[in-house]
């Protein structure tokens, strides 16, 4: 696994505290797996304060366990309580899927997560910190097929996957851990924070409550540094991501490996890592993002295929049953589907093609049915984006506004800034941003402060992708969001 370093930056001695809290759902119908956590991390350089809270949730409001008012109030609270301003704290969900609710009751969650921020402010030491990069890439990829006719298909379980042939090729992700690393004056680790995309989705075939395998990774982190050391999860420019088994519907699914994998790539990253003193600044700052109004267009496209599909199931004459048997016969032997091969050479003889029309109209029939499963499987995908956008065209309809507000924070620990994002980013758009970015060490946070659904390249829009159609942004917002992020990033590198 390769792996950058640095040497923090010179300034006064930092102060760290960490603490974490138990968040799971008290359901006792509720199957399980293992503990959910929000675990805080606090910070402060003596000029300046911060809070990071990593919470084993889907969302930080908007979908799911988490209420919309649950940041501004933990906030208010953090703020009021510890004096860390409402702006220097960054509160980020790992996105690990639900089979339910999976966290406790609201006021219990904004009670235990407000209870670790206070515990880990009140046990701060001074500490060393270091940033580096690691390296993951055996077990995620981009799960939005690049098609040969130029469309994109994005693999989901809620529709099949594309015929092979017509796949051309697969995408990008970041396959970069981002880590921070604080120990304390003897050298012994408090913490890591390590940040990396992917797309915590069903822990197991039981659809149990889980912190899936970034909680996996976190565990083997905490538990080969020892030291009571806290390991932080933040979530990164995930949208598009998915795990590389997937659809794998011929093994368990098992989340111990890939989570092992994480961890043990995190470690190496953070191994020799030096630390030095490190100060803090923050920027944040309110983007107003323009709602997409494209969704009756889009919806009339989608219901027009649609009709053309279910135009093209006409002259059918095989069922279920005919179909297999048939299919089966000509697979297993394509020249001598119908009979054994010594009955085909004894009709040439006699100059009959009765066998050979036969199957010609059988195979016609065959590739019929074929083109059929595909137009049935096009049209399972068609139905879910209709109702997607259907759904999201009234969330920005109820909202009663043009724009959206959507929070971008920029956090700089030493030689390390983390950059946030309220969206689902994909890939393209978290990797521009920290290629673009004069520091060496810049990790995109999505999923935090906040939930606003996908947030997709534009030129994406016209392809068909999954991330495009539950997107609630008009394409500009992807100019306007790298820009503001460039923005809060190159201030914040230069010392501003």
């Amino acid at each position: 696994m390769s792996r950058q370093r640095m040497n923090a930056n010179d300034s006064s001695m930092l102060r760290a505290g960490v603490a974490t809290a138990d968040i799971t759902t008290e359901d006792p119908g509720t199957r399980v797996r293992d503990a959910l956590s929000a675990k805080a991390l606090v910070l402060d350089d003596g000029a300046t304060k911060v809070a990071i809270v990593a919470m084993d949730v889907v969302a930080i409001g908007g979908i799911c366990d988490v209420r919309d008012d649950f940041l501004p109030t933990l906030r208010a609270r953090i703020e009021a309580d510890l004096g860390i301003p409402v702006r220097h704290v960054l509160v980020n969900a790992s996105h690990t899927h639900p089979p339910g609710r999976i966290a406790c009751d609201d006021d219990a969650l904004l009670e235990r997560t407000f209870d670790a921020v206070l515990r880990a402010a009140s046990v701060t030491v001074p500490v060393r910190a270091g940033a580096g990069v690691g390296r993951e890439e055996r077990i995620s990829m981009n799960r939005t097929l690049r098609m040969t006719d130029g469309s994109h298909w994005t693999v989901r379980h809620t529709n099949p996957s594309p015929p092979d042939e017509l796949v051309e090729s697969v995408a990008d992700v970041d396959t970069d851990i981002g880590v921070l690393r604080f120990d304390r004056e003897d050298g012994a680790p408090l913490a890591v924070v390590y940040s990396f995309a992917c797309h915590p989705l069903f822990a197991d075939p039981q659809g149990s409550v889980s912190a899936n395998y970034v909680g996996v990774a976190s565990k083997t982190i905490e538990d080969v540094l020892g030291n009571d050391a806290t390991a932080l999860f933040l979530q990164g420019s995930a949208g598009d991501v998915m795990d590389v088994h997937f659809k794998d519907f011929d093994r368990p699914r098992d989340v111990t490996p890939m989570g092992q994998m994480l961890g043990l790539s995190a470690l190496e990253a953070l191994r020799d890592l030096p630390t030095g003193d490190a100060a803090l600044s923050v920027i944040s700052e309110d983007l107003e993002l323009p709602r997409r109004t494209d969704f009756p267009q889009r919806i009339e496209a989608l219901e027009q295929q649609q009709a053309e599909l279910l135009r093209s199931l006409r002259f059918t004459t095989l069922d279920f049953k005919q179909f297999l048997a048939l299919y089966l016969r000509h697979a297993l032997d394509p020249g001598h589907p119908a009979q054994a091969s010594y009955r085909y050479m004894q009709e040439q003889k006699i100059g009959s093609d009765l066998l050979r029309g036969t199957d010609d109209v059988n195979r016609a029939n065959i590739d019929k049915y074929l083109a059929n499963i595909r137009a049935m499987e096009r049209l399972a995908r068609i139905q879910d984006q209709i109702a997607t956008r259907r759904r999201h065209q009234t969330i920005n309809e109820e909202a009663g506004s043009p724009t959206v507000t959507a929070e971008v924070q920029g956090i700089r620990i030493g030689d390390c800034i983390l950059i946030t994002s309220t969206t689902e980013v994909l890939s393209e758009v978290g990797l521009n941003i920290r290629r673009a970015s004069p520091c060496p060490h810049t990790f995109v946070a999505a999923f935090s402060n906040g939930y606003i659904h996908y947030g997709a390249p534009a030129a994406d829009y016209d392809l068909g992708g999954y991330e495009v159609v539950e997107c609630l942004l008009a394409p500009e917002w992807q100019k306007m969001f790298e820009e503001k992020a460039a923005e809060i990033i190159g201030r914040l590198w230069a010392g501003k």
